[in-house]
């Protein structure tokens, strides 16, 4: 079966006090299950499984029809069966945001990357916000060391690789999040990074993808470098999809 996959740039999502801002594409990942009432497994890994988070976004997904599950491995000391009886028995993983250094090392240590990988293959719906966007993608721009000192920039990070490209969320943010892109892929001569502003999302089918939004000011970039000039291309928005190979693969390797 093909792999589907919906990475989120960022956005509030149910927090108690602020503005719900990711209904429509909350609701599309709901809608590409085609079930009634489809199993949604939380993964709070990145935000140290914080049970508010959690209580927040089973709040929203209930109301979107789904059964609300939650694998706290940051509390629970699961076996790598209950790990793999869990996810297998979701319909949708949905990865909420936080700290992706902590998330990937955690889930590499409890082993749980393979059962994520061949679960996707057999049906389950891949998706996050910010961390939970990040984690999907060959390289992300991570701001995991901001936790400890905000003044110390983006860095590089290695993700899971389920998509071959770069992803920076929040993007539209104030907090030089562009120039660190920019600096970061030099360092990548031959990738392309997929910046995606707050409210704004990749919908990833297989080979096929298009860029969904929950607010009409929200875009999705491509940027890359070549012939030391950096591109930062505007992806359209629209209801078909396209070919993701013409949106990942960089210009100078392409045939």
């Amino acid at each position: 079966m093909k792999k589907r996959i919906i990475a989120i740039g960022g956005g509030e999502n149910g927090r108690q006090g602020y503005p719900y801002e990711t209904a429509e594409i909350d609701q599309e990942i709901v809608r590409l299950c085609e079930k009634e009432n489809p199993k949604l497994l939380f993964i709070g890994t990145a935000s140290n499984d914080d049970s508010n988070y959690f209580h927040s976004m089973s709040k929203v997904f209930k109301k979107l029809g789904c059964i609300v599950n939650n694998l706290s491995l940051t509390i629970n000391n699961y076996t790598e069966d209950d790990i793999y009886k869990i996810i297998t028995q979701s319909d949708i993983v949905y990865v909420g945001g936080g700290n992706p250094k902590r998330l990937l090392e955690l889930w590499n240590e409890k082993k749980i990357v393979k059962i994520l990988d061949d679960a996707s293959e057999n049906g389950l719906i891949l998706s996050g916000l910010s961390a939970g966007s990040l984690c999907w993608f060959s390289y992300c721009n991570s701001d995991s060391l901001k936790f400890n000192n905000e003044n110390i920039e983006s860095i590089k990070q290695d993700g899971l690789g389920f998509i071959d490209a770069v992803n920076c969320p929040h993007y539209d943010n104030k907090d030089n999040r562009k120039n660190e892109l920019k600096a970061m892929m030099k360092h990548l001569p031959d990738k392309v990074a997929i910046a995606l502003d707050n409210c704004s999302a990749i919908e990833i089918i297989g080979d096929k993808y298009r860029i969904i939004t929950s607010k009409t000011t929200a875009n999705a970039y491509r940027t890359y470098w070549l012939n030391n000039v950096y591109y930062e291309e505007i992806i359209p928005k629209t209801l078909e999809y396209s070919n993701l190979t013409d949106l990942i693969v960089h210009p100078k390797n392409r045939k």
